[in-house]
């Protein structure tokens, strides 16, 4: 094999790990994954997708080394290889706000259309809680809760403020901050505006908790 050809194939190499990385549903779950190790099943659900797709799409993101699995019984947990890929999907993620102002707007018009307010940044976030005069909601599911969360958060799905509204009952005396996947997660923002809709002072976090 010459030289030229070597190199080459290095490269293809290479290519198949950002092949993986050029598909959304598979960005999807590496955004999920980064919050633990799950199901099969618990991906499908979390990301809308048949449990079919999802199995290939896991295939996909293992077979470039992103994702690794562990057998609990009968069931196949998947999760992130390691924190260098947690980091690579972060610096990914990061350099395509950089440069696609596309995503920005399309945050930013969603938010308009829920009447927003400002985000809260993580360095505001310690500065309140250190003064004891917010209240820390974490917006996921119970699943991914349990598997790590910010220090002081009390765990409040939105699926379930969804279905029971009238039935919150939350410190009226403090703001409401919520926090979930990350930026492209959009559960915090649904839940800060029902939360605003019931009289609550309700902020989102800017980033989430793996962030």
């Amino acid at each position: 094999m010459s030289t030229r050809d070597f190199k080459r194939n290095l490269y293809k190499e290479l290519a198949s790990v950002t092949k993986a990385l050029s598909n959304p549903h598979r960005l999807e779950i590496l955004d999920l994954l980064a919050q633990g190790a799950f199901s099969v099943e618990y991906i499908s659900k979390q990301t809308n997708l048949p449990v079919a797709n999802t199995s290939q799409h896991l295939q996909v993101l293992k077979n470039s080394g992103l994702v690794t699995t562990e057998r609990d019984g009968k069931y196949i947990y998947y999760q992130l290889t390691d924190d260098q890929v947690l980091e690579t999907w972060r610096s990914l993620r990061k350099l395509g706000f950089s440069r696609n102002e596309q995503i920005s707007n399309m945050l930013e018009e969603f938010r308009k259309q829920k009447k927003q307010p400002e985000l809260v940044s993580r360095e505001e976030l310690l500065e309140k809680l250190s003064r004891d005069e917010i209240y820390l909601i974490d917006v996921r599911p119970e699943e991914e809760f349990e598997a790590g969360h910010l220090s002081s958060a009390h765990s409040l799905p939105y699926h379930l403020m969804r279905k029971n509204p009238d039935q919150l009952d939350l410190p009226r005396d403090k703001e409401i901050i919520a926090y979930c996947r990350g930026p492209l997660c959009m559960m915090a923002d649904e839940a800060v505006s029902l939360l605003r809709e019931k009289g609550y002072r309700a902020f989102r976090l800017e980033n989430g908790y793996t962030d």
